[in-house]
């Protein structure tokens, strides 16, 4: 998986990078077919924005997710990437078993 982490009026420190890395790896656990992550990082006065497209067969998800600190943000950023993997590694399943 190829993972890269920008960010929109704010420096991306090697703390952030290190937490995003570590919490996009739960990801991997749920479908290994997931080729390349793009994360963006914002901030805007008081909101602190987390933006994430995952590309894996056959689909390309999106998540994004605000909140007033950037490390909940991305929590809650991850814990919706990992709703829309599993429903859609479910979905692949579903339809390759029943056109057997």
């Amino acid at each position: 998986m190829q993972l890269s982490i920008s960010g929109r009026h704010i420096d991306v420190t090697d703390a952030l990078k290190a937490y995003v890395r570590n919490k996009m790896s739960r990801l991997q656990r749920h479908d290994d077919h997931i080729t390349n992550v793009h994360v963006i990082l914002s901030v805007n006065k008081l909101v602190q924005r987390a933006e994430a497209t995952v590309h894996t067969n056959g689909a390309e998800l999106f998540a994004n997710a605000d909140d007033t600190d950037l490390y909940a943000a991305i929590d809650a950023l991850l814990d919706k990437l990992d709703r829309q993997v599993v429903k859609h590694k479910e979905k692949v399943h579903d339809h390759r078993v029943r056109s057997n």
